[in-house]
């Protein structure tokens, strides 16, 4: 029996181009499931690994990304499906692993994925460093300038006002004025 297996990243995502394939491929029963390829813990790609295919059966997926995100994983799936006598198929990669050239051609594919990522994990880390280097800073701007977070130090300090209304009157929240300022200072 051939089972299909279609995965969407978001709720808002449509599995329907999937779907299409999955059944022009011949897969007579099809599970859809809507989580990050990310996660870890997928549960009806679990039930579908588990529960539902039997030896002699092919899993059919659309491609190799919807079912792993790393090479390690996909080629843990792929060894354990081919022990217990299931196929594998990945439709837009041509990848049938009942074969040994398409076992073959199954690893070679999952190893340049692996190596496509480490390349841009490299790049981006690099990319950080030289910016770090030439003195940016990443992440959100700053809510309260310098000048500010002096103003409302010296407000804090004078003790006419509360940290609420001090924070109030700069536009932030009582969290960001003390994160800004450096911690709890007589709060009233």
């Amino acid at each position: 029996m051939r089972i299909g297996y279609a995965r969407v990243s978001t709720l808002d995502q449509n599995p329907d181009l999937q779907l299409q394939k999955l059944h022009e491929a011949g897969c007579e029963r099809v599970i859809v499931e809507k989580a990050s390829g990310a996660k870890v813990d997928r549960p009806e790609l679990q039930r579908v690994l588990t529960d539902i295919l039997r030896e002699g059966d092919t899993l059919v997926i659309w491609k190799l990304d919807r079912l792993a995100r790393s090479l390690k994983q996909l080629i843990q799936t792929a060894e354990d499906l081919k022990s217990r006598g299931i196929g594998l198929v990945s439709l837009t990669d041509a990848i049938d692993t009942s074969s040994p050239g398409g076992m073959l051609v199954f690893h070679m594919l999952g190893a340049i994925a692996e190596f496509e990522r480490a390349l841009i994990r490299e790049r981006t880390v690099a990319g950080l460093a030289e910016a770090k280097r030439k003195g940016k800073r990443g992440g959100r701007p700053r809510r309260l300038s310098e000048k500010d977070a002096t103003a409302a130090k010296a407000l804090l300090a004078d003790g006419t006002l509360t940290s609420k209304e001090v924070a109030a009157r700069f536009g932030v929240s009582k969290a960001t004025l003390y994160r800004h300022i450096g911690g709890a200072n007589g709060e009233a």
